[in-house]
C-alpha cells in the first residue's frame, strides 16, 4: 500500500516521489508528430487524455526543454500516432535525445495537409492545436481531433512501472 504523508507535501513533493507514484499507473503509449515548417518532430507520450466528445477535443502535456516543444508551439496542427503492443521500438526511438528519430528504419509519410503521420500504427488523429495552457515546467495541448483512423485488429502498447507490456 502507498502512503504519502501530508508532512511531505507541504515541505515540498520530491520530484523523485512523483515519479514514483506516476511509474505505478499504467498508460497508454503514443508518438505525437508535427511540422511547423522546419521538418518533422515528434516524442513519446503517455499523457493523452479524452476531453470532450462535443466538439472532439484532447489533450497532451509536452516538456518546455524538450527538442519538440518549439516546433509544436508554432505547429497549427499535430498528429497523435496511437502505437500497437509491436512497436515498443518505435516509442523508444521517439524517446531517444539528440536522434533524426525519422531517419531509417521510422518509416512515416505526410497527410494531406502535410503533417507527418507513422506507418504501421495502430491508428492516429489528425489534431489542430485550439489552446496551449502554462502547467510548471509543461505545456498542456488542446486541440481538436479532425480526422483518425484506426486498426481495430490491434492492442495497444502500454507503459507501466518503467517498462513497456501489451494486452
Amino acid at each position: 500500500m502507498l502512503t504519502v504523508t501530508v508532512s511531505s507535501y507541504a515541505a515540498g513533493y520530491a520530484p523523485d516521489r512523483f515519479k514514483q507514484v506516476f511509474r505505478r499507473y499504467p498508460a497508454g503509449v503514443v508518438v505525437v508528430t508535427a511540422d511547423s515548417g522546419r521538418g518533422p518532430v515528434g516524442f513519446t507520450a503517455t499523457s493523452l487524455t479524452s476531453l470532450s466528445l462535443d466538439p472532439p477535443l484532447v489533450s497532451y502535456g509536452i516538456g518546455t526543454t524538450t527538442s519538440s516543444w518549439p516546433h509544436v508551439e508554432r505547429a497549427a496542427s499535430t498528429v497523435v500516432n496511437f502505437l500497437g503492443a509491436d512497436q515498443e521500438s518505435l516509442a523508444r526511438t521517439f524517446a531517444t535525445s539528440g536522434i533524426d528519430r525519422f531517419a531509417a528504419p521510422t518509416s512515416w509519410r505526410r497527410l494531406a495537409g502535410g503533417e507527418p503521420v507513422l506507418d504501421g500504427v495502430a491508428g492516429w488523429l489528425r489534431l489542430e492545436t485550439e489552446q496551449i495552457v502554462p502547467a510548471g515546467d509543461h505545456r498542456i495541448v488542446i486541440a481538436r481531433v479532425t480526422d483518425s483512423w484506426l486498426d481495430e485488429g490491434r492492442s495497444p502498447l502500454l507503459f507501466h512501472n518503467g517498462t513497456y507490456h501489451s494486452l
